[in-house]
């Protein structure tokens, strides 16, 4: 979802601030493919997981059947069933200890030292006593509800600019001045784009994708980039109260940062541990399927064909596709975690063209 427009852009994508092209949404500043985007951070990771283990199975019969019969006469041989499972068993023993000491070492983050966690706990709290400082009222627990009040108090903050430089006239033609139009296009950027992501916020749960999700359309660091472009330029043509309207603006988008940060590295933690448990689970299964190839199919234990495809070859197939359930996990979570790391890289107004 795109929030309002901010100044117009240039044919060559500056801005009339000086800054790249104006795009909130992550999917504009990556200039993605939509249906790449979906898949690699919106498309629920347990679908992902099984879309790819089908077609890990739909590849193994086609490549079968294109061979056939030699490659299915081949698979059919007890020597190679027996190589093939009994190297998946090791990989998957050896894959799910990986992922516990994965999900220890997230664990230990949480881990420490009575001062540790003290420090933790007023850094904490230091934090939320500035947003209690910025909104007027307590800060929220639920994190939607926490990064809604900083985009409330930006909103806010953007509309009191916007007012203290309305009506600013250069004394000829009625134009608004050019600080007059930049603060503007500002505020609008700001209202705008706050205002689309504080509708998918709304409801949005923390464990599930939605928050990060919104969060990361919020463009604020090419806003707070713009404020400084503002501050630079029209420096001498703003007011004092200007200037203060201008400062709060920047603390209520600063502060978004960190928050989006916190927010997202929880997330980072949550999922991690989500997919140790999911593989874990996956394992399991995986092995039981393993064992039972390498122990009791042979060549004749399936016999026949269906639609030219030997049931061998069916069995065998299925069952390749099952072992890999748990990197088919790893897969979808990771990739997931990944671009989202790409993505927000750079805090603040730093802008990295891979993610930008």
């Amino acid at each position: 979802m795109s929030g309002a427009a901010g100044p117009a852009a240039s044919p060559d994508g500056r801005d009339d601030l000086g800054g790249e092209g104006t795009a909130d949404t992550m999917r504009e500043r990556a200039g993605e493919n939509r249906a790449k985007l979906w898949l690699l951070l919106r498309a629920n990771r347990l679908v992902v997981a099984g879309v790819l283990t089908l077609a890990v199975f739909v590849g193994f019969v086609a490549a079968a059947a294109a061979f056939s019969p030699a490659l299915a006469e081949k698979v059919g041989a007890s020597d190679p069933i027996e190589t093939l499972f009994a190297s998946m068993i090791t990989a998957i023993v050896t894959g799910a200890t990986l992922v516990v000491t994965i999900g220890q070492l997230v664990l230990t983050q949480e881990n420490g030292p009575l001062g540790d966690q003290q420090e933790r706990m007023d850094d904490t709290l230091a934090v939320r006593s500035s947003v209690a400082a910025l909104t007027g009222e307590p800060a929220p627990t639920d994190p939607a509800a926490f990064l809604d009040a900083l985009l409330a108090a930006a909103t806010g903050r953007a509309h009191a600019l916007r007012e203290s430089v309305r009506g600013r006239t250069d004394g000829s033609d009625g134009d608004e001045t050019a600080v007059g139009a930049d603060v503007d296009a500002l505020a609008a950027g700001v209202v705008g784009n706050a205002d689309a992501v504080r509708d998918r916020l709304d409801g949005a749960a923390f464990g599930s994708f939605d928050v990060v999700f919104a969060a990361l359309d919020f463009n604020y660091g090419r806003k707070l980039g713009r404020i400084e472009r503002i501050a630079d330029e029209h420096g001498e043509a703003l007011t004092d109260a200007e200037r203060d309207r201008l400062d709060e603006l920047r603390e209520a988008l600063s502060l978004f940062g960190p928050a989006r940060e916190h927010v997202k590295t929880l997330y980072f933690q949550w999922a991690l541990i989500d997919l140790s448990r999911l593989i874990l689970y996956a394992a399991v299964p995986a092995l039981v399927v393993a064992g039972a190839m390498v122990t009791v199919v042979d060549a004749g234990t399936f016999s026949g064909s269906t639609l030219g495809v030997a049931h061998v070859t069916l069995v065998v197939g299925g069952a390749f596709a099952v072992t890999l359930l748990p990197f088919s996990l790893f897969v979808a979570y990771v990739l997931r975690v990944l671009t989202l790391a790409k993505r927000t890289l750079a805090i603040g107004p730093l802008v990295l063209r891979d993610s930008e």
